[in-house]
């Protein structure tokens, strides 16, 4: 899953993919507006923690496989 999240004064967003499911995502988003700070994983094994107050905006992308071979 694709995640992208704006920082608010930033130019640049923070985009990553993730294992989570789609509303675990959505899920941890809505809590962490009403707390101090952010915190996801990414398929890598990183941790982006960021300051909720500084969220612009998120972005939570579809599951989508990767397509393999030719067509012809």
């Amino acid at each position: 899953m694709d995640i992208r999240i704006g920082i608010k004064d930033t130019a640049r967003e923070i985009a990553f993919d993730t294992d989570q499911s789609r509303d675990d995502v959505e899920r941890t988003v809505v809590e962490a507006l009403d707390q101090s700070v952010l915190t996801l994983d990414d398929s890598k094994g990183r941790r982006y923690i960021v300051p909720s107050s500084q969220i612009a905006y998120i972005e939570i992308g579809t599951d989508s496989a990767r397509k393999i071979g030719f067509v012809a």
